[in-house]
């Protein structure tokens, strides 16, 4: 189709300002995919096929199939949508128009689970081409493109299409589903002493053996995905790295005696690479009834292969569990097949010298952050702790590395090695410094370098203290905790005092009044879990310099909301360092860049206030409701402490003034 008629003929079709096509790709240009960046053109479905579709009528063509980007593990989490028709239409709305119906616009919206809540995400429907194919991942069907706009829309949420090359399945499956997935070793376990030094080792990662037994209660609706580190000997193909969908599993009858258990297996390439005993015309086939080998081997659709359960220990590193989760919502626990009907969740951030207190191992562990779990029946309890994403200036995306490479510098590039512990206590008498020199009733056993790490016991009534760390002292960082019980629980944290700061409130203050709204469809972005975040008014603030021997500038920032106490939004702000070089007005921060200060959680109140001390430089404060889209008007307050020395010329006092920062609005 010529330009011109193609003009015509999309003319009026949306397209994406926030997710540029040409600006989408890359990150930094240091994947494979780098060298096809000339290559690659943008196409509707419609000038893909001439009749597109979001989902084939067969189930089955509807699987993925993994292109040139490397994201095998975000397509083996897919596969549980297509399992659970209640999974994807929370993910996929329902009833959008497609491609020749009316009310096409050429985007499509999806749902993505991202620090706590579900976050909508439009794209339009252009996606990267190669010779006019699809040259990421598509659907078995050519003429199906669920799995590809669904691509489009999980790399917009992390920033680049290249940002998806390798990861974890675990991190996919709960941005698809909302709930929780384990990972858990296939490799030597070693033994208990080994396992028990992980509280003074934090690149030692617990093993767990699998025991398909242990999930026979939840094996009809749990997620179940391998992976290799290295080339396994039944598939020299598969190479390193490469992640795998378990499609299901079962125990069979030999002819002559004994059993033996039988693992399907997907691999998300499209086809079959495997050269076991049970391949398609494998010996291990003799073994069995006919009848019985061709009931299995016609289950075995393209690109499926079956293994026994031995060979499957033997190749496999590593599989990913991820809890079932029925039509209410409520997840369904792995090891027992209970519902966990009761569900609570709290943010909170390690903060440098106030709230960054390290593992057990330091003396400072107790600053960490703190909270009451209060359980009121005897029951199962599950305890998250998820850390959010850091990505690197220089390095974009991450990587999926065994256990064996710690000394790799990108292993742990964008996750601090964490934990949980927790304290059976007296909640009315408690001594935090007894409590914390005695043993924790559960815990991790070890700090992870893992996005989110699961801790699971059985707990009576009473009162438990719940503290999670990192394992260096100062790393910081923003968490997630969330709870999951089957009997009635309660999460709140524990009040402790404000950091303390050399703020010093004597003496003269600048004080700058500032006034702005947050507009519905514009400038109202809500807090940092939503991707419009930075649609928020931005407020540029240099400080200046101090006098001789000071740490830095005293400030005091106030929010204040101007609306009545019965119309209240949960408001917060977050500072930004400005990257040096920039001039104040043209002043950006990088989206990706964590505040170096923030007055969260978001409080339902008339002012929020936040006293800190800060280096000289230029930073950028942004005031927010916690969800998007809420209007209302505002007044920032920023106060600085004004050090001036004794001076005799009033020029020299002139000069002084002059130092005093400079406070405009960026208009976003």
């Amino acid at each position: 189709m010529e330009e011109d008629e193609r003009a015509v003929e999309f003319k009026g079709l949306f397209e994406d300002p926030a997710f540029i096509c040409e600006d989408s790709l890359f990150s930094d240009y240091s994947t494979p995919i780098a060298r096809f960046q000339d290559d690659i053109t943008w196409l509707r479905p419609q000038e893909i096929c001439p009749s597109p579709t979001l989902f084939p009528d067969n189930t089955n063509d509807g699987h993925a199939k993994q292109g040139l980007l490397g994201d095998c593990w975000f397509l083996c989490a897919c596969t549980i949508l297509l399992k659970y028709q209640h999974l994807m239409n929370k993910v996929v709305p329902p009833a959008q128009p497609q491609w020749g119906e009316r009310g096409y616009r050429g985007s499509f919206l999806f749902r993505l689970w991202q620090h706590g809540c579900w976050t909508e995400v439009t794209v339009d429907d252009r996606l990267p081409c190669l010779r006019g194919k699809l040259c990421f991942s598509r659907c078995q069907s050519p003429t199906a493109f669920w799995v590809a706009l669904l691509e489009k829309a999980y790399a917009k949420l992390q920033g680049s299409y290249e940002r998806l090359w390798a990861g974890q399945v675990s991190e996919a499956l709960v941005d698809l589903t909302g709930g929780l997935a384990e990972r858990w070793s296939l490799g030597d376990c070693g033994t208990e002493e080994d396992q028990g030094r992980g509280s003074s080792d934090s690149d030692w990662v617990r093993k767990r053996r699998l025991d398909l037994d242990l999930l026979h209660a939840v094996r009809e609706g749990c997620s179940v995905s391998c992976s290799v580190h290295s080339a396994p000997g039944g598939a020299s193909e598969l190479g390193q790295f490469h992640a795998l969908s378990v499609m299901e599993w079962v125990d069979v009858r030999k002819v002559e005696r004994g059993g033996v258990r039988l693992i399907r297996i997907r691999n998300p390439w499209g086809r079959r690479c495997w050269e076991g005993a049970w391949r398609e015309s494998g010996e291990g086939w003799n073994s069995l009834d006919p009848a019985c080998t061709l009931n299995l081997l016609g289950r075995a659709q393209e690109a499926e292969f079956w293994v026994d359960e031995t060979e499957f220990l033997l190749q496999f590193d590593d599989v990913t569990v991820g809890y079932p989760i029925n039509e209410e919502g409520h997840l369904q626990s792995i090891y027992s097949g209970k519902l966990l009907t009761h569900s609570h969740q709290t943010s909170d951030r390690w903060v440098k010298g106030h709230s960054a207190g390290g593992c057990r191992n330091n003396s400072s562990f107790g600053s960490n952050p703190q909270f009451w779990l209060r359980v009121f029946e005897r029951g199962e309890v599950l305890v998250s702790l998820l850390q959010h994403r850091r990505y690197s200036r220089n390095t974009g995306h991450h990587y999926i590395q065994s256990p064996e490479e710690g000394s790799s510098t990108t292993q742990h590039q964008h996750y601090q090695a964490i934990a949980l512990h927790m304290w059976k206590v007296e909640k009315k008498c408690l001594n935090l410094s007894r409590t914390l020199n005695s043993p924790p009733c559960a815990s991790t056993h070890c700090h992870a370098y893992e996005r989110e790490v699961v801790l699971h016991t059985h707990l009576d009534p009473g009162c438990h203290l719940l503290i999670p760390s990192t394992f260096l002292q100062g790393g910081e960082g923003s968490f997630l905790l969330r709870v999951f019980s089957s009997s009635p629980t309660s999460l709140s944290a524990v009040k402790t005092p404000g950091p303390s700061l050399p703020l010093v409130t004597e003496g003269e203050w600048e004080t700058n009044y500032l006034r702005g709204a947050w507009v519905t469809g514009s400038s109202a972005g809500g807090s940092r879990n939503f991707l419009s975040h930075w649609q928020n008014p931005r407020f540029p603030v240099t400080m200046g310099d101090n006098i001789a021997g000071s740490t830095g500038v005293n400030v005091r920032v106030t929010l204040h909301q101007n609306c009545p106490d019965t119309d209240l939004q949960a408001i917060g702000f977050h500072l930004y360092k400005t990257p040096e070089g920039q001039e104040q007005a043209e002043s950006t921060v990088p989206r990706e860049e964590e505040p170096v200060a923030s007055c969260i959680p978001h409080c339902y109140t008339q002012a929020v206030s936040l006293a800190c001390c800060l280096p000289p430089g230029a930073y950028v404060i942004v005031p927010s409701t916690y969800q998007p889209d809420s209007p209302g008007q505002f007044t920032l307050t920023v106060a600085r402490k004004i050090h001036r020395r004794v001076v005799k010329s009033q020029e020299r006092l002139g000069r002084a003034v002059q130092e005093v920062s400079h406070i405009s609005v960026m208009r976003s």
